[in-house]
């Protein structure tokens, strides 16, 4: 298992899978259908009339067919991306540096530096020994679904107070150390002849995508758990004039983070039945294999040192926010000096400074281990970036929120509000969390003033529903972190992420204007 995961591949073909006849015709079918459907798609949409300029109409073509080919696969998904940003330039949208410029994004940065620091932990056994610490606790490991749910819980309490991406960054290499542990368990119990695949186990589907649905979650919780909820609030506080506090954001976020990670785990289970309920025999075995674990290697304290390094210095702008405000100088100062990305890099380079044998110049790892890390799903988010900034930029997403509001004949606050959870989910899905609050919040607030409401509700809602996005692996940054474990078929996360954002959306929808009513902000 943890070979496989080191192996830093996304995306196999059929010939690299173990399937039946009934999935492996499916696959091919699926494929088979994105190479016709999604240059079908594009030109199509090319030549239809429609009300949108050149360069707006352009750019909704080849996302159209950008996202058919990220659901059927018949490429590589990165390479789906770079086939569509490509198109962009050649079809004349924008000039080819304008359009590559957001890939110098620090998110990407977080990525590469969280990527070498997971393939580190995997290598030399620090995943595996953080793993057996959490089965370890008394009650969890006996269980599947008990593992699933403190993993999510963990990673919620995280991310109210560390970014989600940094959250998923840090948890990712024990979460893959836990699916190991298990994984093995199946295949002792799996009968001699029968495929085992440890890349296409249910319970592993579970473990990856509670880690980053668990972190969007968690992020509702505090003003500073999420780049959107900082944009969000600011524009709130601008149009309405309501200082929302810290705590004011907590007591109204609470119930609905509450009620969404019940929903999160009852539904991930129910979705993905684990291959095993019980796991009988759990914690013998991992006492066992704690004592066999024995002390720490000069490896393991040296990627635990880059480890715990770098997660401080992630935490400390959410530590001083919470000590001096986060519109304070000392935060402002502290957050552009430790960017995560930056911070996410210099945390990896520690691994090439720290030795392991001085005397022969070994040091913890090698370029040729951090090499193996896996490239597509950094490619694949790079290119999530590029559209969402050119949804931006040429304001198609505008134009398309102010379209539908208009052809919706929206006009009460009830219906504002739907619209608003609606549109963030749906901008959300093929841009990043940021990009969906930076674009809807302000389509909300002009709506709701010229209808006559009150645009605080809706516009917090929409800032709620902009860091959903569970869909596709370029949603979320954590998407593409748990993508990038090659344990996700892109097909389950389509379905697991549908359903929750329904679900969650339905529960913002009801919850958020009860919480801001009682409050007092109604």
């Amino acid at each position: 298992m943890t070979s496989a995961l080191l192996t830093g591949g996304t995306y196999r073909g059929l010939a690299e899978q173990k399937l039946s006849p009934a999935e492996e015709r499916f696959e091919r079918a699926r494929r088979t259908v994105g190479f016709v459907l999604a240059p079908l798609v594009t030109i199509v949409f090319l030549f239809v009339p429609t009300a949108l300029d050149s360069s707006q109409q352009t750019l909704a073509a080849v996302l159209l067919g950008v996202v058919v080919l990220w659901v059927c696969e018949p490429v590589p998904i990165p390479i789906g991306g770079l086939i569509g940003v490509a198109a962009i330039v050649v079809l004349g949208v924008l000039p080819a540096d304008d359009v590559l410029e957001p890939f110098g994004s620090s998110t990407v940065f977080v990525f590469i530096g969280a990527f070498i620091l997971a393939q580190a932990m995997l290598r030399h056994g620090l995943a595996r020994r953080f793993a057996f610490f959490i089965l370890s606790v008394p009650g969890v490991g006996r269980s599947t679904w008990r593992v699933i749910a403190a993993l999510g819980f963990v990673t919620c309490v995280l991310s109210a107070f560390i970014s989600n991406t940094a959250t998923v960054a840090m948890l990712l290499p024990t979460a893959v150390g836990l699916l190991t542990v298990i994984a093995e368990l199946i295949r002792t119990r799996t009968p001699e002849g029968e495929r085992f695949d440890p890349l296409r186990l249910r319970v592993g589907i579970a473990l990856m995508l509670v880690l980053a649905y668990g972190a969007s979650v968690g992020g509702l919780l505090t003003p500073i758990g999420s780049p959107p909820n900082l944009i969000g609030r600011g524009l709130i506080e601008e149009a309405t004039g309501e200082r929302i506090s810290f705590l004011q954001w907590t007591t109204m976020a609470l119930p609905a983070c509450a009620a969404m990670f019940v929903v999160l785990i009852v539904l991930l289970i129910l979705l993905n039945r684990p291959e095993i309920k019980k796991l009988t025999g759990v914690e013998e075995y991992v006492a066992g294999e704690r004592a066999k674990l024995g002390g720490f290697s000069a490896a393991e304290r040296n990627t635990l040192i880059a480890f715990s390094i770098t997660v401080v210095l992630w935490v400390t702008p959410g530590i001083v926010a919470l000590v001096a405000g986060n519109d304070s100088r000392a935060y402002e100062l502290v957050s552009d000096r430790l960017d995560e990305g930056i911070v996410a890099v210099l945390g990896a380079a520690l691994l090439f400074v720290l030795p392991t044998n001085w005397r022969e110049r070994r040091f913890t790892l090698t370029w040729s281990e951090a090499a193996r890390i896996d490239w597509g799903t950094i490619l694949l988010f790079g290119s999530g970036i590029i559209f969402g900034s050119l949804l931006a930029d040429t304001g198609l997403a505008e134009r398309v929120g102010n379209g539908l509001a208009g052809a919706l004949g929206i006009g009460s606050g009830i219906a504002l509000t739907v619209f608003a959870v609606l549109l963030a989910i749906l901008v959300s899905e093929t841009t990043s969390n940021t990009a969906s609050a930076a674009v809807v919040v302000p389509i909300v607030i002009p709506i709701a003033i010229a209808a006559g409401v009150d645009p605080f509700t809706p516009a917090l809602a929409a800032t709620f529903a902009a860091s959903f996005g569970f869909m596709l692996p370029v949603s979320t940054p954590q998407n593409a972190i748990v993508y990038g474990s090659g344990a996700v078929p892109i097909t389950k996360m389509i379905r697991s992420g549908a359903a929750f954002d329904v679900i969650g959306a339905i529960l913002i929808m009801l919850l958020i204007p009860v919480m801001v009513a009682a409050v007092g902000f109604a």
